[in-house]
């Protein structure tokens, strides 16, 4: 009984270390960490989609317009940035 309760800390505390891992990895590399929290976040916003639309548009379509919507929000905040924050000399 108590072999097993010290695989379990060793496998959580490997479990940790590649959570660290990928963290680090990640603050170098941004696009795949906006990709993955945008997937995240359609998990969300697409059964909203579905439900809105009294189930007339299949999921994948849903899913879609979902990811769509948070296109068109990402390219809007991009260019209001663009456009109204001034460039540092």
């Amino acid at each position: 009984m108590k072999f097993s309760h010290i695989r379990g800390t060793i496998a959580a505390s490997q479990v940790l270390e590649k959570i660290i891992g990928i963290c680090c990895q990640w603050s170098r590399q941004k696009l795949p960490l906006y990709l993955f929290l945008a997937m995240c976040f359609n998990l969300v916003v697409a059964p909203l989609v579905y439900a809105a639309t009294g189930e007339q548009l299949s999921r994948s379509q849903s899913w879609g317009l979902g990811l769509l919507g948070l296109v068109i929000l990402g390219l809007f905040i991009y260019l209001f940035f663009v456009m109204f924050v001034p460039d540092k000399l």
